[in-house]
């Protein structure tokens, strides 16, 4: 699949809700139609409640492949990706009774899982830059170039896996996992300007490196 340089960039740009479309080319499937199971997902929640083994695994049937992918996002290495899933998965059954519906299961799930990933990360060093230590370029949306050369989904991927750990991260809760900047300063526990600049800072790496893989 590919797409022009002139879209993707167009992507970038914050008023049009820039990844709506850049997130279908990631996202699972499974959150867009969660809503149309919502009782027999909470038949299975409630017997995972009771230790239901059966419960628990279709629990993991239906959201393991989802978050891997998180986890591969995040983390950028298989065998951590794969060994965070598993322990997140412990995780989700040690607290399930602690869900009280309040939100859809698979966003408690993936609050679980994105939260495991950065203190995976913070473990490793993670560093977010702050605004004191570099200029300010919050939302940075001065006129950027045309790059008229095709784009295909994999160098975007493979791009944004490339970017430092703060920016990835950040990148990927904005686009990937929905989340907005308020969200993302309290998850990883940094103002919303150094969330909002990280993520500038992002997209201004990211033209970089997509301009230097074209032909």
């Amino acid at each position: 699949m590919c797409l022009c340089g002139n879209y993707i960039f167009t992507l970038f740009q914050k008023e049009c809700n820039p990844f709506s479309n850049f997130r279908s080319l990631y996202s699972n499937t499974l959150y867009e139609t969660e809503l149309e199971y919502q009782e027999v997902h909470r038949e299975i929640v409630e017997n995972c409640m009771k230790g239901d083994r059966q419960a628990q695994f279709e629990l993991y049937r239906l959201y393991s492949k989802a978050m891997y992918n998180i986890c591969l996002r995040m983390l950028r290495n298989d065998m951590d990706a794969e060994d965070l899933l598993q322990n997140s998965f412990v995780d989700i059954y040690g607290k399930i009774n602690t869900f009280r519906f309040q939100s859809s299961i698979g966003a408690w799930i993936k609050r679980i899982v994105i939260n495991n990933c950065i203190n995976f990360l913070k473990k490793r060093r993670l560093e977010v830059v702050t605004l004191e230590n570099q200029y300010d370029d919050r939302w940075d949306e001065t006129e950027e170039e045309s790059v008229d050369l095709p784009l295909k989904v994999k160098d975007i991927k493979y791009a944004i896996s490339q970017l430092p750990d703060g920016y990835r991260m950040v990148f990927n809760l904005y686009t990937m996992e929905g989340y907005d900047h308020k969200e993302i300063a309290e998850i990883l526990e940094v103002s919303e300007a150094t969330s909002k600049s990280q993520y500038s800072r992002a997209k201004k790496k990211l033209r970089e490196m997509l301009k230097c893989s074209g032909p």
